[in-house]
């Protein structure tokens, strides 16, 4: 963050002004809608450019909103899981048990019909199924796919195939003896999903 543009943001918005109010503006202004939209074709093939919003009212709402967005984004962990879904557990499943929260190789979208996910359903092992999830938590994309479906792609079940080592994300969650972890995560990612584009549709 240079010191030119710090005069500038003061000498446009007020004194006030800190570089890392500059900092989270700038997240802010990248997850507007319309700035996603008219900038698209050239955010794919070059560093994006910022404008610099001609009210101090508007800076600070985006300012704000990045804030948000990053407190969010970076405390992901810590963000309660959202409750609105219903756990399905299956009468063989003893639940509360370790191996109830263990992937058994990946997790999988429900099904409308042969072709066709239901994405308001995942079963997340053979033991357990989550339903009720809103479609609208996976209106949060990041670098194409929405957040839920990038933790159900990296906490999978996988074996390189030269080497043939196997990467399984139970292991993390026996060491540190937490079986609960993915299944939290998966839950912590969708209220992040949903407060993320509550907070977009504002911008």
């Amino acid at each position: 963050m240079t010191d030119w543009i710090l005069s500038t943001a003061r000498k446009q918005y007020g004194s006030r002004v800190t570089k890392e109010d500059i900092f989270y503006y700038v997240y802010g202004i990248l997850h507007a809608p319309d700035y996603r939209t008219t900038f698209a074709a050239d955010l794919k093939k070059s560093l994006p450019r910022l404008p610099l919003v001609e009210s101090p009212d508007d800076f600070w709402a985006f300012s704000r909103a990045g804030r948000s967005l990053a407190e969010l984004h970076l405390g992901y962990e810590r963000v309660e899981p959202y409750a609105g879904c219903r756990t399905i557990y299956s009468p063989l499943t003893n639940r509360g048990d370790e191996i109830s929260y263990l992937i058994d190789d990946k997790m999988r979208f429900g099904k409308l019909d042969s072709k066709t996910a239901d994405k308001r359903i995942i079963h997340y092992n053979a033991g357990i199924t989550i339903e009720n999830i809103p479609l609208e938590a996976y209106d949060y994309v990041v670098n194409g796919k929405s957040a839920i479906e990038w933790v159900m792609e990296r906490y999978a079940v996988k074996t390189d195939p030269a080497s043939r080592i196997e990467n399984n994300p139970n292991d993390w969650c026996r060491e540190h003896d937490d079986p609960k972890y993915i299944y939290n995560l998966l839950l912590r990612i969708i209220t992040v999903s949903l407060e993320t584009m509550k907070i977009v549709r504002s911008l």
